[in-house]
C-alpha cells in the first residue's frame, strides 16, 4: 500500500505557510494506478476549506492533454514510474505547456537516478518518497500551490507597475504642470505642518517651564535651584556625549525633579533634611514617587518621570524610594542627584572658591551618595556655569524700567517674578516683542512689586 500515516517522506525547502490562498487553484495528479489518484484526491478534498480543484490522469499523454485544456494548473504531482511516458519525461513536456505550474515527483527510493532526472530536466520543485505520509503530502501540495500563487501575484504586480509606468509616460507632458502645482502644495503643507509641530513643541516646553515655576512658588528655597540643576545636568549630559533625546529628557526631569514637593507644607520644605522630625522626613521622602506619579499621565514625560523617581537614590543603595545602587540607578538620575547636591551646597554663592568648597564636600560623598565617574565632568561644568552666573553681577550697566519703557534687544539682568511669586522671565533672557507683550499682560494680571531690571544686549555677559 502506498498510503501509510507512519511512513517518512523526503521534502526539500519546508517552512512556507502551506495554507496561503489555495482557493480555486487546480492540482493535476498523474499516476497510472487509479487507487493512488483516488487516495490523494480524497486526502485533498477531505480538508475543510481546502479550496482546491483536483484534476487527474492515468498517463503522461492524458496529463498533457489536460494541461492543454487547463494551462492555469497551479501544481502537478506525477508518479515517476508509469508505462509509456515516465514521470521525468512528462514533467519535461509539461514544463513547456504550463511553465508556471509547480512540478512535484512521487518516487521510490530505488528511483533516485530517475528522480534527479526529473529535477534537472523537468524542473521538479520537490520529490516525495513512497510510501508517503498523508500530512506531509498535503502540506507539500499546499506549499507548492502557495508558491504558484506568489509567482502569479508577483507577475500581476509587475504587469500593473509596468502599465502604470507606461500611462505615466504617456501623460507626462500634460500632467507636468499639475504635478508641479501639487508638489508646491505638498511643500507648502509640509512647511505648515513643520510650523505647527514647532508650535506644539514650543507650547510643550512652555508648559514644562510653567510647571517648574509652580514648584518655585511652593518654596522660596527652590527659587533658581530648579534652573541651576537643570542647566548643570543638561550641560553634563551633553559633555558625556549622550544623544540629544537623552539630554532633553534629563533637561525636562531637571525642571520637574521637585514637582512632588507640591502638597508638602512649606514649613517642612524650608528645613534641612538633617533637622526634620521622622514624620517630616517620611513626608519629604514621598516627593520623588509623587513627582513621577504627577507626570506619568503624560506619555511624553514618562522617561523623565523615571529620573524624577530615582534622583534621591544613593550610589551605595541607601537612598529612596527604591534603594537602588550603582549603575542600577538610571544615569540621568545620578546626574540630577550630583547637580542637586552641588547647588544645595552652594546656596546663593557663585564665586569660584565656593564652587571648589562644594566639590571638596562632594569628593567625600563619592561612592556613597554620588557616582564617582561623574566627578570630573560635573566639576568642569559647574565651574563654568556658576562663574558665568557670578560674572553677571559684576560691572553690569543695569537699569530698572517699567513695562512701557521696554524695547527689543534688552536683556533681563534679574529674574522677574509676578506679585504672587511666579517666575516670569529668567535672568539672561533676551527681550523680543512677544516677551514684552507677555510682561505687559502679567503687570495687568499679577503685577510685580517693582520694575524690570535690564541691560543692553551688548553689555550682557
Amino acid at each position: 500500500m502506498k498510503e501509510n500515516p507512519n511512513a517518512q517522506a523526503t521534502v526539500e525547502g519546508e517552512g512556507m505557510d502551506a495554507r496561503i490562498s489555495c482557493k480555486n487553484c487546480k492540482v493535476l495528479l498523474v499516476d497510472d494506478e487509479e487507487n493512488i489518484v483516488r487516495s490523494i484526491t480524497r486526502l485533498l478534498l477531505a480538508e475543510e476549506e481546502s479550496g482546491l480543484e483536483v484534476l487527474s490522469a492515468n498517463s503522461g499523454e492524458k496529463g498533457l492533454a489536460l494541461l492543454e485544456a487547463h494551462p492555469e494548473v497551479a501544481l502537478i504531482l506525477s508518479d515517476q514510474r508509469m508505462p509509456g511516458m515516465s514521470g521525468a519525461e512528462f514533467l519535461q513536456k509539461a514544463r513547456e505547456t504550463a511553465p508556471d505550474a509547480v512540478r512535484m515527483i512521487l518516487t521510490g527510493y530505488a528511483d533516485m537516478a530517475a528522480t534527479m532526472d526529473a529535477i534537472n530536466k523537468g524542473g521538479a520543485w520537490r520529490y516525495l518518497t513512497k510510501p508517503w505520509d498523508d500530512e506531509l503530502l498535503c502540506r507539500s501540495i499546499h506549499e507548492g500551490v502557495a508558491q504558484y500563487r506568489l509567482v502569479q501575484e508577483h507577475r500581476a504586480l509587475g504587469a500593473l507597475v509596468e502599465q502604470q509606468n507606461r500611462e505615466l509616460s504617456e501623460w507626462n507632458d500634460s500632467l507636468k504642470e499639475r504635478v508641479l502645482a501639487q508638489t508646491a502644495t505638498i511643500r507648502r503643507q509640509n512647511e505648515e505642518l513643520k510650523g505647527s509641530n514647532r508650535q506644539i513643541g514650543e507650547a510643550f516646553r512652555h508648559t514644562i517651564l510653567a510647571f517648574s515655576r509652580l514648584i518655585e512658588l511652593h518654596s522660596t528655597k527652590l527659587r533658581e535651584h530648579t534652573r541651576n540643576v537643570t542647566a548643570l545636568s543638561a550641560n553634563c549630559a551633553g559633555e558625556l556625549g549622550l544623544e540629544v533625546a537623552q539630554v532633553e529628557t534629563i533637561r525636562t526631569a531637571g525642571l520637574l525633579h521637585d514637582i512632588g514637593v507640591i502638597g508638602i507644607p512649606p514649613a517642612v520644605m524650608e528645613k534641612k533634611v538633617v533637622v526634620m522630625t521622622q514624620e517630616e522626613l517620611d513626608l519629604y521622602q514621598l516627593h520623588a514617587v509623587r513627582g513621577q506619579a504627577a507626570v506619568d499621565v503624560v506619555e511624553e514625560l514618562r522617561e523623565a518621570g523615571l529620573l524624577i523617581r530615582h534622583h534621591h537614590e544613593r550610589y551605595d543603595g541607601q537612598g529612596f524610594p527604591d534603594r537602588l545602587a550603582g549603575e542600577a540607578i538610571p544615569l540621568g538620575a545620578r546626574i540630577l542627584c550630583f547637580a542637586d547636591f552641588i547647588d544645595h551646597e552652594l546656596g546663593e554663592a557663585r564665586e569660584e572658591g565656593a564652587v571648589q568648597a562644594a566639590f571638596a564636600l562632594a569628593k567625600k560623598q563619592l561612592g556613597s551618595l554620588l557616582d564617582p565617574a561623574l566627578f570630573e565632568v560635573m566639576q568642569l561644568q559647574a565651574t563654568e556655569l556658576y562663574r558665568s552666573m557670578g560674572a553677571a553681577h559684576e560691572d553690569n550697566p543695569e537699569r530698572e524700567l517699567r513695562p512701557k519703557e521696554l524695547h527689543e534687544g534688552l536683556v533681563v539682568s534679574r529674574s522677574l517674578y509676578s506679585g504672587t511669586g511666579l517666575l516670569l522671565l529668567t535672568k539672561g533672557t533676551l527681550l523680543d516683542r512677544q516677551k514684552i507683550a507677555a510682561i505687559v499682560r502679567y503687570y495687568d494680571i499679577d503685577p510685580p512689586g517693582g520694575g524690570i531690571f535690564v541691560t543692553p544686549e551688548e553689555a550682557a555677559p
